[in-house]
């Protein structure tokens, strides 16, 4: 054999390898397709909050595995984490997570953020270590979104948190204002 043909040969194992390697360790959305809501909110989940979080349902690991070698924008591993009731995830993607450090807000809004919302407090805590005296995440209550949350009974969309506030402070200050027939000259 030349040694053309084996530097070739030697060539194309190392890409076939690398290839395979490479293929190892990913995974893919497992949530059912059937349940639709739940199934667009692990597709947007995996989309937008891969980076930072890991929730084996959508196959993101953005979580830093060892505390010594995490980075400031690891977020929470939700496999390990209960994110329930809904109404608390809900108001993190609205907030950016609870301290606001680093997730931006409304990084997904709309009834995008309510499926996310579903999504996660349907997955997260799966694979929490069980702890005596306290219920284990999967056995605890989903919740309910509560009124105002970003849709009403019928699913129509209403204002978000931030709107709200909009709309508050914009009546707030017509109803401060003086009318000109009023003022003095």
């Amino acid at each position: 054999m030349s040694r053309l043909v084996k530097i070739l040969l030697l060539g194309a194992g190392a890409i076939a390898v690398s290839a395979a390697t490479a293929a190892c360790g990913t995974q893919k959305i497992s949530v059912p397709r059937s349940n639709a809501t739940v199934y667009q909110g692990a597709v947007l989940f995996s989309q937008r909050c891969a980076g930072c979080h890991t929730l084996s349902a959508a196959g993101t690991h953005g979580s830093a595995a060892n505390v010594r070698s995490a980075q400031a924008i690891n977020g929470p591993n939700f496999d390990q984490r209960c994110e329930r009731p809904i109404d608390r995830v809900l108001y993190a993607i609205e907030n950016g997570g609870f301290s606001g450090a680093y997730m931006p807000q409304n990084i997904v809004v709309g009834q995008d953020a309510i499926d996310v919302a579903k999504f996660v407090a349907t997955y997260a805590g799966r694979a929490a270590p069980t702890q005596v005296g306290v219920t284990n995440c999967i056995d605890r209550p989903i919740g309910t979104l509560p009124a105002g949350s970003g849709t009403l009974a019928a699913g129509q969309p209403t204002a978000t948190i931030a709107q709200r506030t909009r709309i508050v402070v914009a009546v707030a200050r017509t109803r401060t204002a003086t009318p000109k027939s009023r003022t003095k000259k």
